[in-house]
């Protein structure tokens, strides 16, 4: 089986961080985006993958090659118009053997294995309060009937998240072609969901799965939602002599801390320098200078550097702040 990942968009809302990094790459609770992504499919047995790069799409690649065995290959968009036409563009992936679509800025927790052994294809899903910034599915005797991109007055609250199990890639592929080929556009771009539902009335079964353990990594508040989310599941921590640490917290290897409180909800990616600091609620990217500060609910991004005085603070990559 291949998973295929898109993810070549550009990150707007997370900016200034995105203008070095691809969204994907930014640190969340020790480790980029992708790696939580890449690290799941491993442990389900996936190890073949097409990602679909953009802006940026060298350092996606340079990442992947230098910390996975994958057996990958990268697709650029060069322009964007739509997951759809993403997806469109890795059709050479798209042959007999199942493949699983994964949204590249979302991190999920689920068992896919009772999925990926099931007879049809089948959607990740969530109840979510405004589904009218989602594409949105039907049911119908519990297979899906219709599925709506973004609807202004959605018939149901029950989203796609984000992951896509397609049981026949040669129809998606067929039906991604009929879209492309007569340039049928859902609010300006060619939407995956009008595939999908080309599939659905040409007879294919398509089921929902229920995914709760998903993570938005799409704003900052959200980033450190999520940081929040998966240090509670999973913190690194050791002892630092004259530094008091409050768990949960990620502390990489390589950080050096002096003289500072750390946490709770406190990432400190590899090569940062914290010292006479308080870091709380706060992701510090990779060779970051934290020193004479207190940070709460900040983004620090890679090799910035914040002096002086207390206050909240969200910067972007190689960016130096002196307060005082």
């Amino acid at each position: 089986m291949r998973a295929i990942i898109p993810v070549a968009g550009v990150g707007t809302r997370l900016r200034p961080h995105t203008y070095t990094l691809p969204k994907v790459l930014l640190n969340v609770a020790g480790k980029p985006i992708l790696g939580h992504i890449l690290d799941k499919l491993l442990d389900e047995g996936i190890t073949s993958a097409t990602i679909i790069v953009g802006y940026l799409g060298e350092l996606v690649e340079e990442y992947v090659r230098a910390n996975y065995s994958f057996n990958v290959s990268f697709v650029e968009q060069p322009v964007r118009e739509g997951l759809g036409h993403s997806i469109y563009l890795a059709k050479e992936s798209l042959g007999d053997d199942p493949v699983l679509i994964i949204l590249g800025d979302t991190i999920f927790e689920v068992d896919l294995r009772p999925v990926l052994d099931g007879e049809h294809s089948s959607l990740g899903v969530r109840q979510v309060e405004d589904p009218r910034r989602f594409g949105v599915v039907e049911m119908s005797d519990g297979f899906i009937s219709r599925l709506i991109e973004k609807p202004d007055d959605p018939p149901t609250n029950l989203a796609i998240v984000g992951l896509y199990f397609i049981r026949n890639p040669r129809l998606l592929s067929a039906c991604l072609t009929d879209l492309i080929e007569n340039d049928r556009r859902t609010r300006g771009e060619f939407q995956l969901t009008d595939a999908l539902q080309m599939m659905i009335d040409r007879g294919e079964k398509f089921t929902t799965f229920d995914v709760e353990g998903w993570f938005d990594c799409g704003k900052p508040e959200t980033m450190l939602e999520t940081n929040r989310h998966l240090l509670d599941r999973r913190s690194l921590s050791r002892e630092i002599e004259g530094v008091v640490i409050n768990p949960p917290v990620h502390i990489a290897p390589t950080a050096s801390i002096h003289n500072s409180i750390i946490g709770p909800y406190a990432t400190i990616a590899e090569g940062a320098m914290v010292c006479d600091a308080i870091v709380t609620d706060s992701i510090i990217g990779a060779s970051a200078t934290i020193e004479g500060t207190m940070l709460r609910e900040s983004i620090i991004g890679e090799g910035a550097a914040v002096r002086g005085r207390f206050e909240r603070i969200n910067t972007g990559a190689s960016s130096e702040i002196e307060l005082g």
